[in-house]
């Protein structure tokens, strides 16, 4: 092998396992925030439990992953998760607590206001979606709260009596 045939195969084994080492990177830190998105039936009905593709020639063309990033946040009392989830509305959202995980489902319409013309960039995604959000410790469902502000999805999960830490005081003995 010529001089010049190795040097090429040597950076181009280095590019490829850069390529690599940034997908892994990439897969590790926003797996998480991954969230499938399937079209939306024609007809407007409440999230089912399962969404399963139903195609609506209405909605852009796009069906597949998008970012749906989340946060969860502890403190001695709570358990906070904050969803980003852009334009939607309060009622495009149902939230299901289990003992470990809180699963949210909702749909993302398209803005059907324009009339005309074509995309030539279509990076939002639109359509049902199901996103389970594990939980650090066990919570008090009765008594959590949701809200919904500036595109961002906030429930506030009170901690269970028995996931509190408590302070022990030492005695001398």
């Amino acid at each position: 092998m010529t001089k010049l045939a190795e040097q090429l195969k040597q950076g181009a084994d280095q590019a490829w396992e850069s390529l690599a080492e940034g997908w892994r990177e990439l897969s590790a830190r926003a797996s998480g925030a991954l969230t499938r998105f399937r079209p939306a039936p024609a007809a407007r009905t409440a999230p089912s439990p399962d969404p399963a593709p139903s195609p609506d020639p209405g909605l852009l063309p796009f069906g597949g992953w998008a970012f749906l990033a989340s946060d969860v946040f502890e403190d001695d009392d709570k358990v906070v998760v904050r969803i980003e989830a852009p334009g939607m509305r309060t009622e495009d959202f149902d939230l299901e607590l289990h003992p470990d995980r809180l699963t949210v489902r909702g749909e993302k319409r398209s803005d059907r206001t324009l009339s005309s013309g074509r995309y030539s960039v279509v990076q939002c995604a639109y359509g049902r979606f199901r996103r389970d959000v594990a939980l650090p410790v066990p919570v008090q469902a009765d008594r959590a709260r949701a809200s919904y502000r500036d595109g961002v999805l906030r429930i506030d999960l009170p901690k269970a009596d028995d996931a509190r830490a408590r302070r022990i005081a030492v005695k001398a003995a």
